[in-house]
């Protein structure tokens, strides 16, 4: 039996089932992806789901474009899922604010403009008191100066008081830095120490007379010579009690009127020991007020010796014809001869501790010859430079370093001018 050519059945059926051997699988692929995207659809379109990306809108499918890749990649450290975190708007950064907040329950009460504290209006009017007692007390301090005409005191020193230049202005500047006020707590002691002839006791009565011109009453100036009012011959208590009714009437005095007195005490070092405890025992705190306000001067040849020694020794330090050169020689050397002063005389008595000394210091011829002139003048003869110096020639003088200085000073110019 002929069975012909073969037949094409098999050949025919092979590329069918291939092809449903690869529809299949597709249509498998399809379905899930369409399922997936159903399913995708579904979870955008609940009531948490969030719009698209771009537009604001829901996707329609899968055929739209595909999300921002923010959305499809886990998110990590959260357990919150796509739509939460989609529906979540960003947070706004809150600018930190420089008030003070206060808290909601408590009640805020702004200050009143009309209401003023009574501290206040107490501290405005004690300002007003303080600066007006200073005002007062700076005009006070200038009429207490006025009043003594301590300028009028110092051109009749320098004019009436001869190469004694350190002197005068010390004496003047205490005096002013006391009578700047009427109220003291100790009275001012002057203690004017030298040699003989050197012009103390001219300077003491040129004191009392100024004081007795601007006060306008004589009984406020004391003048007590201690050879003429406590002699030898006298006992030293009698003197001590006379000399204390006498000091305590004038402080009285002068308390009354509101003024300074002044008390001027020549030959200080004749004064027996109980009248310098005395004139001790006013400088004390414990004194009645009315002792605080005095000015004493003391006028002593206490350490007059040490005055010569030390201007010999140190003569060579001022030009010889040079006024300016000796004045400022004597500025250098004056605080060096206050101090063995003060330490010399400390060892006599304590009263000297409280005293402000004042050292006199040798007289150069010049200064001599300048002394005779004005005596010439005051006796009524005429002032030759030439004739004063003849007559200075007759005095006594130490020779040292090229200078002449009065060994007597102006001591023997009145004799002198009287025997003309």
């Amino acid at each position: 039996m002929d069975r012909g050519p073969p037949s094409l059945e098999p050949a025919a059926a092979a590329p069918g089932t291939s092809g449903r051997c690869v529809i299949a699988p597709v249509r498998a692929v399809l379905r899930l992806r369409r399922r997936v995207c159903v399913l995708r659809k579904r979870r955008l379109l609940q009531p948490g789901g969030g719009p698209d990306v771009g537009t604001g809108t829901p996707r329609p499918g899968c055929s739209s474009p595909a999300p921002r890749a923010d959305t499809d990649q886990p998110q990590f450290f959260t357990f919150d899922g796509p739509a939460e975190l989609s529906s979540r708007t960003p947070r706004k950064r809150r600018r930190r604010s420089r008030l003070v907040l206060y808290p909601e329950t408590s009640r805020k009460f702004r200050p009143r403009v009309e209401h003023r504290s009574r501290a206040q209006r107490c501290l405005l009017l004690l300002v007003a008191i303080v600066g007006f007692q200073v005002l007062n007390a700076i005009e006070n301090l200038d009429d207490n100066a006025q009043r003594y005409d301590l300028d009028g005191l110092e051109k009749t020193l320098q004019r009436s008081v001869f190469g004694q230049p350190a002197a005068v202005g010390r004496i003047v500047s205490l005096m002013r830095d006391y009578l700047a006020t009427h109220v003291h707590s100790r009275p001012l002691l002057l203690a004017l120490h030298g040699p003989s002839g050197v012009g103390k006791s001219h300077v003491g009565r040129l004191l009392a007379r100024h004081f007795r011109a601007v006060l306008e009453d004589g009984a406020l100036v004391l003048q007590y010579h201690a050879r003429h009012h406590c002699p030898e011959a006298r006992a030293a208590q009698d003197c001590r009690e006379e000399l204390a009714r006498r000091v305590a009437d004038v402080v009285v005095r002068a308390e009354a009127e509101e003024k300074t007195p002044l008390l001027v005490l020549d030959d200080a070092e004749l004064m027996p020991r109980p009248l310098l405890d005395e004139l001790h025992g006013f400088l004390q705190p414990q004194r009645p007020h009315h002792f605080h306000s005095a000015i004493y001067v003391l006028l002593s040849g206490a350490g007059g010796s040490e005055v010569t020694r030390f201007v010999l020794q140190n003569a060579s330090r001022a030009l010889p014809l040079r006024p300016d050169g000796a004045r400022s020689a004597q500025a250098q050397t004056d605080e060096d001869l206050r101090a063995r002063l003060q330490a010399l005389l400390c060892r006599e008595h304590p009263l000297w501790q409280a005293a402000a000394v004042v050292p006199f210091l040798l007289l150069d011829k010049r200064d001599v010859v300048s002394c005779f002139r004005d005596e010439m003048a005051g006796e009524g003869f005429f002032p030759d430079q030439a004739r004063a110096e003849r007559l200075a020639a007759q005095l006594s003088f130490y020779q040292v370093a090229g200078r002449e200085f009065a060994v007597t000073g102006c001591k023997q110019v009145v004799a002198t001018v009287n025997l003309l």
